[in-house]
């Protein structure tokens, strides 16, 4: 199985004047395309900052993040954001999406970024938003929507670039348990459909739909644990291409 992500020794450390904090301390793991990872631990356990080294939002302060077969650990802020506009899906706990825009115009932002917008790629968001449920939705705004719907417009806008990898951030945080089901269920789907799946959470629960666990500790892994998924699908519609 090919490798989507690898990380390498990673630190991270902040300086508060002469104080050195050491948020991230020297760990290593690989991430294979298709796998489904939570990534947990307590505050302070150094979850938010390895979030935003995966996402391209910051630098490791020393050791490699390979992302497909590009090291993205020393790149400059636009090289960075060119790196999360193509290759990362984000899902977001707030959804983040533009109050302004309707459903489809926010799926496709990603777009927008890189002056695609063509015919071809409008059909595809089109069917990303079938795809997730909100066919009928299309001419919304996010006011007009559930919060499960919001999440479900994050969740197509994430796979418009084909992303190397999705990267879920408490994507169930705000949502009541029936509605946080519905977007676990489709996260799972989409698994199934060979996309790679990192997601941050603090709900056990929500960890254990998850093929492997990473727990970390004090910036440190505790435990990195496979693990049999509470379910298993089977993709049975293709992502459009």
């Amino acid at each position: 199985m090919a490798i989507a992500l690898s990380v390498r020794n990673v630190v991270k450390n902040y300086y508060l004047g002469s104080e050195v904090v050491q948020a991230i301390r020297g760990i290593s793991f690989d991430v294979e395309e298709g796998e489904y990872v939570a990534i947990m631990g307590p505050s302070g356990s150094g979850k938010s900052t390895l979030l935003n080294l995966l996402g391209c939002l910051d630098r490791p302060t020393s050791g490699t993040i390979i992302l497909g077969d590009q090291d993205v650990s020393l790149l400059n802020d636009n090289a960075r954001s060119e790196i999360r506009a193509k290759k990362i899906g984000f899902i977001f706990q707030s959804y983040n999406l533009i109050p302004q825009l309707t459903v489809l115009e926010n799926i496709e932002v990603p777009l927008y970024y890189q002056g695609r917008i063509t015919q071809a790629a409008r059909r595809r968001c089109r069917e990303l938003a079938e795809m997730v449920g909100l066919k009928d939705r299309l001419r919304h705004r996010p006011t007009q929507l559930s919060g499960g719907q919001q999440q479900r417009v994050a969740i197509a806008r994430s796979l418009v670039n084909d992303p190397v990898y999705i990267l879920a951030d408490e994507p169930t945080g705000n949502l009541d348990s029936a509605t946080a089901e519905e977007i676990l269920e489709l996260l799972e789907k989409l698994n199934a459909m060979n996309k790679t799946v990192i997601m941050v959470t603090h709900e056990l629960d929500v960890a254990a739909r998850c093929r492997r666990i990473i727990r970390l500790r004090d910036g440190k892994i505790e435990s990195d644990t496979p693990q049999v998924p509470r379910k298993v699908w089977t993709a049975s519609v293709p992502i459009p291409a």
